[in-house]
């Protein structure tokens, strides 16, 4: 297959090192085989706005690589295949995915580069099963994709999550308090795991082991008496109590394909304070976790994958994913990445390792 254009989205929510991907893909593409980049702006709503594709050139990226977020812009809302639109008062998903797909060839584009975390990368499945040659790169600060030991942002995340906590620490130790900070992860507790080890947390609590509270509460209760007056808790957004549901923002509608997680902080909170006289906060970091420069592991894993996918393009491995295995970039099959979420395993070794430390889950 002949390439001379190939286009690059960014899908889903943003994270530190999309602007490496960006880069890697555009250099690689001009100085490794003369390609013409187009960039596609807010994912894959660009695609069916032609008007906000355009060029990249080296000059476009140049100085972009410490940059968080993304060039091109971002949305995790603009599926094609069920796109939103309100018709008399309600809000009907059509399927522009054919649009999406003619867009592509009269932009002149021989070849994709998708961006993106499972939503985005199942999307460009979609369109390889349509007959359009699309590569992807495994994006999200959850580290929930599988077939890839890592993916890019997630660094990054932990990074934040960690230095959050180490200041929470002397506030909490001051007051006597009962500090809780909740991460982001959605269903994934990566994040609150990695960053509660880090971070010399007391407490755990994540999606993949429901929590009983009043075993929480007991934890605090031995650390007292045992003359530690503070404690530290992580919560990830998705975890819940045991015989209980999640805690969400706002739930799945017509308007919002996927529920929006969060208040599981205070939810704790409550119980807490309802069982130990004791003060308890609660931070919410928050999109804190997606922004800020990328760390040194997320802008050159995001080279890499950059590099990759133009390389993938060459060799003509279109339908898979570039994915880190070890230290060694590959690809795998998009179907193989999506088929479920990479959740930590409660009986794995990092649960163990955690436990070990003395750190309480929940359970």
């Amino acid at each position: 297959m002949a390439v001379s254009t190939i286009g690059i989205l960014t899908g889903g929510g943003d994270c530190p090192g999309l602007n490496a991907v960006i880069r890697g893909v555009v250099k690689s593409a001009i100085i490794c085989h003369g390609w013409n980049v187009i960039g596609i702006e807010d994912g894959f709503d660009g695609l069916l706005n032609p008007e906000k594709c355009r060029p990249l050139t080296l000059d476009s990226v140049r100085g972009i690589l410490p940059r968080g977020g993304t060039i091109l812009g971002t949305t995790n809302r603009g599926n094609p295949f069920e796109y939103p639109l309100e018709q008399d008062g309600k809000i009907i998903r059509v399927d522009y995915s054919d649009r999406v797909v003619d867009n592509i060839r009269q932009l002149g584009i021989d070849a994709l580069v998708a961006v993106g975390g499972e939503g985005s990368v199942k999307i460009a499945l979609g369109l390889w099963q349509k007959g359009v040659p699309v590569v992807g790169v495994p994006k999200t600060i959850d580290n929930d994709l599988r077939e890839t030991d890592f993916t890019f942002g997630y660094n990054t995340a932990l990074e934040t999550a960690t230095d959050a906590l180490d200041k929470l620490h002397t506030t909490a130790e001051s007051h006597h308090r009962v500090m809780i900070l909740e991460v982001m992860g959605r269903y994934a507790g990566w994040i609150a795991l990695e960053s509660g080890i880090a971070g010399g947390a007391d407490v755990i609590l994540i999606p993949e082991i429901p929590f009983d509270i009043a075993r929480i509460c007991t934890a605090i209760k031995e650390r007292s008496a045992r003359g530690s007056r503070f404690s530290i808790i992580v919560a990830a957004e998705g975890a819940f109590p045991m015989g209980g549901d999640r805690v969400v923002l706002q739930s799945a509608s017509e308007k919002q394909a996927i529920e929006r997680l969060g208040g599981i902080g205070q939810f704790v909170a409550k119980k807490i304070e309802q069982c130990l006289d004791m003060d308890v906060r609660v931070t919410v970091l928050g999109h804190l976790q997606r922004g800020g420069s990328p760390t040194t592991f997320d802008r050159a894993l995001g080279s890499r994958f950059g590099t990759r996918a133009v390389q993938m393009i060459a060799d003509g491995e279109f339908g898979r994913m570039a994915c880190l295995k070890g230290r060694s970039i590959t690809s795998v099959p998009m179907e193989d990445a999506i088929r479920d979420l990479k959740l930590v395993d409660p009986q794995g070794e990092i649960v163990a390792a955690a436990e070990d430390l003395g750190i309480m889950l929940g359970r």
